[in-house]
């Protein structure tokens, strides 16, 4: 099937990605590898009139030491999550159920912040980030929020960000080796 009409929008940075959901309100989509939306806009289950392009984005890939914690960018694709070194010493459990994501083109297209963002109770990742009390990064005009995984998925597709919030990253704590 073929998508509803929408307007495409590939901002050059993050505020100027919030300013335009914003505008857009609860019309607005955000995309980035697109492996969890794509489907739905195929299927007419998701009808937005305008889809924000944040791929691009600097800031939202790669992932951190912080000590404690690893800091994940919502647009690290599943394959990278498999095979980073800081993940996979320090946070085994989220490298070895990315692996299981779909099939290998999925795995390089599809974010960790898409797939936690599509709250979709099916996917792997949402429970692993509830088993690891992970904290979600939404960044809107007001600046950085942060959400623990437990009050983050709120229902069948549905999560607690905001129509003017982006999720930007996803905080892990570290594993006793």
């Amino acid at each position: 099937m073929i998508p509803s009409k929408f307007d495409y929008i590939r901002p050059s940075s993050l505020d100027e990605a919030v300013h335009i959901l914003g505008n857009a309100g609860d019309e607005a989509k955000v995309i980035a590898g697109g492996q969890s939306l794509l489907p739905l806009l195929r299927l007419r289950l998701a009808n937005p009139e305008v889809l924000v392009d944040v791929g691009g984005l600097d800031g939202l890939h790669g992932v951190r030491d912080e000590g404690d914690s690893l800091l994940i960018g919502a647009g690290t694709t599943h394959y990278q999550v498999v095979h980073d070194p800081l993940i996979a010493e320090h946070c085994g459990l989220l490298a070895e159920t990315a692996e299981m994501v779909a099939d290998p083109a999925v795995r390089h297209r599809g974010t960790i912040g898409g797939s936690l963002a599509h709250g979709d109770p099916a996917g792997d990742l949402p429970a692993v980030a509830l088993a690891l009390d992970a904290t979600l990064i939404a960044y809107s005009p007001g600046g950085d929020r942060e959400i623990a995984a437990r009050d983050f998925f709120v229902d069948y597709l549905t999560t607690a960000l905001r129509s003017d919030e982006i999720l930007t990253g996803i905080r892990v704590p570290k594993m006793a080796g």
